[in-house]
């Protein structure tokens, strides 16, 4: 349950002001058609955070507990770093929406722009942090997605106005540091 609850929560506040929720209100606002958005983030998030997460536990196998407590450690710092630097969306990503309808679009879209994103890496480390818990970690980061980009889709841009994406960055890039810090120090049951 740790797994999921803790996947749930990074990849959320993690999400917050990324590139795939400025997606999601670009397609709302495109689209005015919030189920096949919807299902589309989930099947994109799904198969992304899956194949993320096969690769994290692969990684926690072939690198061992020590040194993967420093990938880890280390990766969780750079995390941190790169939550500070704001996305920004681009325009390739969100092209060819004639061809494969709304759902199609939303599918395509996520899935590309969540390839290297923060939270993909995230799920890589999570997986590998929680060796064995695949699926807690895939079900953790896809809810995950899905509470930041929801209401995103349904409430748009007046979210956006309202709440300081500077903040919830710096709060996200905290916990991201804080978690590398206890990690590298092998601090409590993180190995």
């Amino acid at each position: 349950m740790e797994a999921f609850l803790f996947s749930t929560g990074i990849v959320a506040l993690g999400e917050m002001g990324d590139k795939t929720q400025l997606l999601a209100l670009m397609l709302a606002a495109r689209f005015r058609k919030p189920a096949p958005i919807i299902l589309g983030i989930f099947v994109a998030t799904v198969l992304n955070h899956a194949a993320a997460g096969a690769v994290g536990g692969w990684v926690a196998q072939a690198l061992g507990p020590n040194v993967l407590r420093w990938v880890i450690g280390l990766g969780f710092l750079a995390m941190a770093a790169w939550m500070l630097i704001p996305d920004k969306l681009d325009e390739e990503e969100t092209s060819g929406t004639q061809r494969f309808g709304v759902f199609g679009t939303t599918v395509v879209a996520f899935f590309l722009a969540e390839m290297g994103d923060k939270t993909q890496i995230a799920t890589v480390a999570l997986a590998a942090r929680y060796t064995g818990e695949l699926v807690a970690v895939v079900m953790g980061t896809t809810l995950g997605m899905m509470l930041a980009n929801v209401p995103a889709v349904f409430l748009g841009d007046a979210v956006a106005k309202k709440v300081s994406m500077t903040l919830v960055h710096a709060i996200a890039a905290g916990i991201f540091a804080v978690l590398g810090i206890l990690t590298l120090l092998n601090v409590g049951r993180l190995f």
